[in-house]
């Protein structure tokens, strides 16, 4: 089938977190025959910080950030038999929205595909006169990569027909175990952009275990940080492109993942670090949210911290010995059951059923 999926950029992370999910779940979708054609703007300078070339699984479209190119890229709507439009892209998602739904062709499923439910629903409980709230029913379904039950019975109350989490996952291809890098050396990393909801647990997860531990070594990845105030064994080191993200993950002795206020408040919503640590065999820490088990073992594949003491102590416990065995445990656990290549048979199989559920309706 044909589909038409409008996002924030295949092309490029730089200031895009769901950059490897999106190629994760086209790939797998890609070498099932789907037709996919990739639309996303030039914004945020992403272009010009690519980190692949256009794939061989989807047709990647870059279109200026204005109104009348816009426009323009939402008429190929009507050519899709799925069309997807996908949250966060971070300009002109209202237009982009209500546009797929008067552009798609009568009998083409129409997708909203959430990669940030728990904000999302955060600002449409705030809005009710939010464009996407209003005309949330016409999509035929809505895809979150996370967020479990309470994000299910969130989206059905303000009116989506169905939802279905299609998670995170890892992409073996990309993210595997690979030698220590020195320049990546410390007792813990982390690596995430500076968000304003994210900040705080950060400053708690993080700098202050930092703080508690002057003794140790700390790395800090990702754009944003430069201006904060940092402990002294605080190291940063700016953007790390995705090539260098399983060195980032496996050099450290442990690799830390503090989830976003609202991913946190709602559980169920494994950051795609998550699985990227995993798949290096990295040994994560992360903050403390409902469902991690569902995942990887509290204890066994993963540790988890109820706050920067948390950290601190389990930092200081933790022995290059064990730190391998959760590590490989970890990698275990995810190439078993939390690739792409699991998910892609499951969102395959929820397009399928869906494209063909509304075709009987219309025939009915």
């Amino acid at each position: 089938m044909k589909i038409a999926f409008y996002g924030s950029s295949l092309l490029s992370a730089y200031w895009n977190g769901a950059a490897t999910y999106y190629r994760g779940i086209l790939k797998e979708l890609g070498g099932r025959g789907h037709d996919i054609t990739f639309y996303e703007p030039d914004a945020f300078e992403r272009q010009q910080h690519r980190d692949i070339d256009p794939p061989a699984y989807a047709r990647s479209v870059v279109y200026d950030a204005t109104p009348d190119a816009c426009a323009r890229v939402l008429g190929n709507a009507a050519d899709a038999d799925i069309v997807v439009k996908a949250s966060g892209v971070g300009v002109f998602d209202d237009e982009l929205a209500e546009g797929v739904l008067d552009h798609a062709r009568r009998d083409a499923l129409k997708v909203y595909w959430d990669v940030d439910a728990a904000a999302t629903l955060e600002e449409l409980r705030a809005a009710p006169d939010h464009p996407l709230r209003r005309r949330l029913g016409e999509f035929d379904l809505v895809l979150t990569y996370g967020g479990g039950p309470p994000v299910v019975s969130a989206y059905e109350e303000m009116g989506a027909r169905r939802c279905i989490p299609i998670y995170n996952a890892l992409d073996p291809a990309t993210h595997h175990p690979v030698p220590h890098e020195p320049r990546f050396a410390a007792d813990l990393g982390f690596l995430a952009n500076r968000l304003p909801d994210r900040e705080a647990r950060v400053e708690e997860f993080f700098l202050r275990a930092a703080a508690l531990s002057p003794e140790k070594s700390f790395l800090l990845g990702g754009n944003g940080w430069a201006g904060k105030g940092l402990p002294d064994n605080v190291r940063p080191v700016g953007h790390v492109g995705t090539g260098d993200h399983n060195a980032f993950n496996c050099s450290p002795l442990a690799v830390l993942n503090v989830a976003r206020d609202s991913m946190a408040n709602v559980g169920f919503s494994p950051a795609t670090r998550v699985f990227e640590a995993a798949g290096a065999a990295a040994c994560l820490i992360t903050d403390e949210w409902e469902g991690i088990e569902q995942f990887l073992e509290p204890g066994q594949e993963v540790l988890v911290a109820r706050d920067g003491q948390d950290v601190a102590e389990q930092l200081a416990a933790l022995t290059p010995q064990r730190a391998r065995s959760i590590g490989e445990a970890a990698l275990a656990r995810v190439t078993a059951e939390h690739t792409y290549a699991h998910r892609g048979v499951e969102a395959d199989r929820v397009l399928r059923e869906a494209v063909t559920a509304k075709r009987e309706l219309a025939l009915a």
